[in-house]
């Protein structure tokens, strides 16, 4: 490995060791993200059977991933041969996923998402979720939607069914502030908090 990439892998362990002490699991996923190596590394805690702590923690990683704008790192969450609906898209397999995503964040510009818990048992969590975003255009959308996941022994889902609407909004009702392509920050509220 050269020194930018241990350096990278060092911050992204170092921003991890941060995230425990707010209660959030550490996920290989940082590391991966951090080196852009986009490899399979082993199991994507946390495993099922889910408690609802894990659940939690699994959607805010999720949340986190796809934040980042980034098919590669977001595709890793997936088994290789995952099935998606996603609206009216049927997808199948990690390299389908992996287009799907360049395409959509291509089109939806300032992305920045939300997910919350819905519910969950041993293998599979329910979310809701919403999004802003704008098109090429400049018009602002929310979008809002559900997803139903059923994940693999590893933590890798196998299946993601989403369901979603969109809303056209004014840039002046626009809800989520925070940097497109980051984090949303602890600090910024949820769906529940936003009453979304």
């Amino acid at each position: 490995m050269n020194a930018a990439v241990v350096s990278a892998a060092t911050r992204a362990l170092a921003q991890n060791a941060s995230r425990r002490s707010t209660g959030w699991a550490v996920s290989r996923m940082s590391v991966s993200a951090a080196t852009g190596n986009g490899q399979e590394e082993g199991d994507r805690p946390p495993l099922p059977p889910f408690t609802r702590e894990s659940a939690m923690q699994k959607v805010r990683l999720a949340e986190d991933a796809w934040n980042t704008k980034k098919p590669v790192v977001v595709a890793q969450a997936y088994t290789v041969d995952t099935h998606w609906r996603n609206r009216s898209q049927f997808l199948n397999g990690r390299h389908q996923v992996r287009q799907f995503l360049a395409r959509k964040w291509a089109s939806e510009v300032d992305y920045r998402l939300i997910k919350e818990l819905w519910t969950h048992d041993d293998e599979r969590i329910a979310v809701r979720f919403a999004y802003e975003w704008r098109d090429r255009n400049g018009q602002w959308f929310r979008s809002y939607g559900n997803e139903n996941w059923l994940f693999a022994a590893d933590g890798r889902m196998r299946v993601r069914h989403a369901s979603i609407n969109d809303v056209s909004i004014s840039e002046a009702d626009r809800l989520f502030h925070w940097p497109s392509g980051s984090r949303r920050p602890l600090s910024h509220p949820g769906l529940s908090d936003l009453r979304l």
